[in-house]
């Protein structure tokens, strides 16, 4: 019998901050590393539509911010992004 206590798993992440940290993971993280909706898709293999909902959500709690950049929408962490996803990590 172990002395340790039991390790419990941890609760699941929504499915918008498991997005939210594979933006951060891939370097999305300032205005010059911004992503377009493709460029995010391919990383993810998931629908524009379901992004667009992931993202959407994320702007409205601030942790993701959009630039336009040549007429061109593209989307990157914030800095209170980063540091929701540093607190997933801890």
């Amino acid at each position: 019998m172990s002395k340790y206590p039991p390790v419990s798993p941890r609760p699941e992440l929504p499915e918008e901050f498991r997005f939210l940290c594979m933006l951060h993971n891939v370097g999305a993280i300032n205005a010059e590393r911004a992503l377009t909706l493709e460029e995010i898709a391919r990383w993810t293999d998931k629908k524009p539509s379901t992004l667009q909902e992931y993202l959407q959500k994320l702007k409205e709690l601030g942790y993701v911010q959009p630039v336009t950049e040549g007429g061109t929408n593209k989307y990157h962490v914030s800095v209170m992004g980063i540091r929701k996803v540093l607190t997933l990590y801890s």
